[in-house]
């Protein structure tokens, strides 16, 4: 992937897509594959903001069915095995463990019943994602660290995960090699119109103060909260707050859903990268656009919320990242944010351009496509989804087990340790060649760059040359997620600092910080 913001100036386009999260990538990726000329901007990185901040889910929403949001959730599990099968480097299958006691809200007999209705909805997915049910002592012995103080038993269920930002990334890459012009760190500043109609935009290049314009018969705007800012967003959204925790590996293979004893809200204790994620809170959010601050409540509510179910609790101190993000959802009257619907619409402004409001990870192919059926719509092009049916960009071209096991076996001949290479496998995909190449030719990058962490060096430097990278933080928190996932010592941040000034990557690259 190359940014090169001359591609955008006094070009016409069939479609700019504005942002560059989730459903601006998949709606680029799309339409590029249906063979529209394409170009795709966002002002920051790519899945800079809420895109890289969820809980890194491809999941049904157990808890939906409270809401009896049940076209929602089928809807969603129809597109997790679609995702399990068109990516397994992608998406990969995640149990959850749901503990029952005394004082549940939820008991045995409902939680049984739901877990019936959620395997139903998936069309009894096999034994792999199906539901069990577990007394108190197994259940225990699952999950060893969980207070069995009134447990009663429990049940695990399936449902799959993937790294967002990475996801994000590779449909990037893949709306690249199909034709669109990509470009990160680029702002839209201005819409132009004739006759009332929206027929381009102005831009600007953040890394050096330049401005393009390009014409475009169709805009869609799927840039998240910045929706809300200016109307008639405002009357289209509502904004949801949520923050995630990063703590020491406590779970290795499988998650829990959990609910907070405070308010009744469902949580996750997921693994991840060897740690363990904790979320999300979901609180109405009125602030302005961009960055989100984790504050002192959010922290308080997580741990606690956590520590009611911990042999042994955490404190601040166990904290090793954190992040926070803003959802849109479409505008509800509903008293709590985790009441309203997560479900997706489209609207159409009067001058012509679309918004994309609203969604989940999951679903938003599918709602991508009807935003791109919606645009050829419009243009007269009458070409069918292109990505129902499709492997990812990266997936491998054989059978998935087998491609693995050989990815393995020349792996460990090169000195890597199993953990790195399934991560590697489960970033790459495909790509993982490249970075066993370098490997190969360099034995000394197989070292990993935090012992606690399963990334090596020869994958920070793959990164670095080939995805886009432009601030360091883009390679630090959505690349390779260390900057949350792990404190780094000096001699790490220095060494890092070294790699990226010797692989002269970035526009404009600033220099790394030094951790204390």
């Amino acid at each position: 992937m190359k940014r090169d913001f001359s591609r955008l100036a006094g070009k016409q386009f069939d479609l700019l897509v504005c942002g560059g999260g989730i459903y601006g990538a998949w709606t680029a990726y799309d339409a590029a594959l249906r063979g529209l000329s394409v170009a795709i901007v966002e002002q920051g990185d790519w899945a800079g903001a809420t895109s890289s901040a969820s809980s890194k889910l491809i999941h049904g929403g157990l808890r939906y069915l409270e809401n009896f949001d049940f076209k929602l959730v089928r809807k969603a599990m129809r597109e997790r095995q679609r995702l399990l099968q068109l990516a397994p480097h992608r998406v990969w299958p995640l149990r959850f463990g749901v503990p029952v006691y005394n004082d549940s809200r939820i008991g045995m007999l409902q939680l049984k019943a739901g877990l019936m209705l959620y395997d139903f909805l998936a069309e009894f997915p096999g034994e792999k994602l199906a539901h069990r049910q577990y007394g108190h002592t197994k259940f225990s012995e699952r999950f060893p660290f969980l207070a069995d103080t009134g447990l009663k038993g429990g049940f695990t269920y399936g449902d799959a995960q993937t790294d967002d930002a990475r996801l994000v990334l590779e449909l990037i890459d893949g709306a690249s090699e199909a034709g669109a012009v990509c470009v990160n760190y680029c702002r839209l500043t201005g819409l132009i119109e004739s006759d009332g109609r929206a027929c381009g935009a102005t831009l600007r290049d953040m890394t050096n103060d330049n401005g393009a314009q390009v014409l475009a018969r169709q805009i869609v705007h799927a840039n998240g909260q910045w929706l809300s800012a200016p109307q008639p967003g405002q009357d289209w959204c509502r904004l949801s707050k949520g923050v995630h925790l990063v703590m020491p590996g406590q779970l290795s293979e499988e998650a829990l859903l959990l609910t907070a004893k405070s308010d009744g809200r469902v949580f996750f204790m997921i693994p991840w990268y060897g740690r363990t994620l904790v979320g999300t809170t979901d609180d109405d959010y009125k602030g302005k656009p961009g960055p989100v601050p984790v504050e002192s409540g959010d922290i308080a509510y997580l741990l606690a919320a956590a520590n009611r179910y911990l042999r042994k609790a955490w404190t601040e101190q166990d904290i090793v990242g954190s992040y926070a993000g803003v959802r849109v959802m479409k505008h509800s009257d509903k008293a709590s944010p985790s009441e309203a619907s997560r479900d997706w619409e489209m609207k159409t402004a009067n001058n012509g351009a679309h918004y994309s409001i609203g969604g989940k990870l999951t679903s938003a192919r599918e709602d991508a496509a009807s935003i791109v059926d919606t645009v050829c719509g419009q243009i007269g092009v009458d070409v069918p989804c292109a990505t129902k049916d499709r492997p990812f960009p990266w997936a491998p071209e054989s059978d998935f087990l087998p491609w693995s096991d050989s990815i393995c076996t020349r792996a460990e001949n090169l000195g890597i340790d199993r953990e790195c290479t399934k991560w590697l496998m489960r970033r790459h995909g495909k790509r993982v060649e490249q970075v066993l190449d370098s490997v190969s030719n360099e034995p000394q990058l197989a070292e990993r760059i935090v012992p606690a962490l399963p990334f090596i060096y020869a994958d920070l430097i793959f990164c670095a040359r080939t995805e886009m990278v432009v601030h360091p933080e883009d390679l630090l928190r959505r690349r390779m997620p260390l900057s949350i996932l792990a404190i780094l010592s000096k001699d790490t941040m220095l060494r890092i600092s070294e790699i990226i000034a010797s692989e002269r990557v970035g526009v404009g690259m600033e220099p790394i910080a030094e951790s204390d």
